[in-house]
């Protein structure tokens, strides 16, 4: 067989959108460009809960749901 683009177009339509996905895929994770930033929203609604709750606590919890 010859060169990629001649391999990709032997096969069927249906895997060559796969082929296509796959290198979309590739090219949004491996070029910079913008990266989705982090949002926030969430900060603060728990704050109810602070009295009843360390962090400690919550961290062993979370190993304990994680552990079962």
């Amino acid at each position: 067989m010859g060169d990629l683009a001649e391999k990709i177009n032997h096969l069927p339509e249906q895997l060559r959108h796969e082929v296509e996905d796959f290198v979309d895929f590739l090219v949004k994770k491996r070029m910079p460009g913008k990266k989705k930033k982090l949002r926030m929203s969430w900060a603060g609604a728990l704050a109810e809960y602070r009295d009843r709750f360390t962090s400690l606590k919550l961290q062993k919890k979370s190993l304990n749901w994680w552990n079962n």
